[in-house]
């Protein structure tokens, strides 16, 4: 696959990136996921703007979706499948136990799409949590974020929309939305938090509490 290296990106090379990257899909048009060193992770993504024809771009969401839930993750940002466009998909509905959910302060978020994606602190009030990435795989962090976030962005068809966000999906719509601007959560994470995640049982399920006093961090 072709990655240019040259900024800004004129709309043929990326309408040409998005379709060497499709063509790498498998069967189930799920995508290759890159993992932290991969030059795109590092950049600041393209502002969307109708680079991409509309059945080329639903072709694109498609697969997103697919890899994402294939993963599995909760979401996936263009970068993180080789393409420097800002544009994400997220959901999170899969089951967890109540306590943890409300630890996390996590509720179903239904699936949906951002461009151009940008967020604010609502509140003073901040959440710590350990936090993965579906492109530095096998560790976990923790990460301090804002519990509550104004978010603004764009759906597929343009449309300007605010949403507020609190608890485990306010960190969902930071994570996606700061791998647009090449950043990844560990260089937001307390490093000696780090954890292989075949170690995470140690940890009463991310407890960081417990991880802090095991790791003393």
């Amino acid at each position: 696959m072709r990655f240019p290296m040259n900024t800004p990106y004129t709309a043929q090379d990326i309408e040409i990136l998005v379709r060497e990257v499709l063509d790498t899909a498998n069967d189930d048009l799920v995508l290759p996921i890159v993992q932290l060193g991969h030059p795109v992770l590092r950049q600041q993504a393209e502002a969307y703007d109708h680079q991409l024809p509309q059945e080329l771009l639903e072709e694109l969401l498609d697969a997103m979706r697919q890899t994402m839930y294939d993963a599995p993750g909760v979401g996936l940002a263009a970068p993180q499948v080789g393409i420097p466009l800002q544009i994400a998909v997220l959901e999170d509905l899969y089951p967890v136990p109540e306590e943890i959910a409300a630890q996390r302060e996590r509720e179903p978020l239904d699936y949906f799409e951002i461009f151009n994606p940008a967020y604010a602190a609502a509140t003073d009030r901040e959440a710590v949590f350990y936090e993965g990435c579906l492109s530095f795989e096998g560790f976990q962090g923790v990460v301090t974020r804002p519990a509550d976030i104004t978010a603004n962005y764009q759906d597929r068809d343009g449309q300007k929309i605010t949403r507020n966000f609190s608890g485990w999906q306010a960190r969902i719509f930071q994570h996606e939305t700061d791998h647009l601007s090449g950043t990844v959560y560990i260089d937001k994470a307390v490093t000696r938090s780090l954890i292989n995640e075949s170690e995470l049982w140690r940890h009463e399920s991310m407890d960081v509490a417990t991880a802090q006093k095991v790791l003393k961090f």
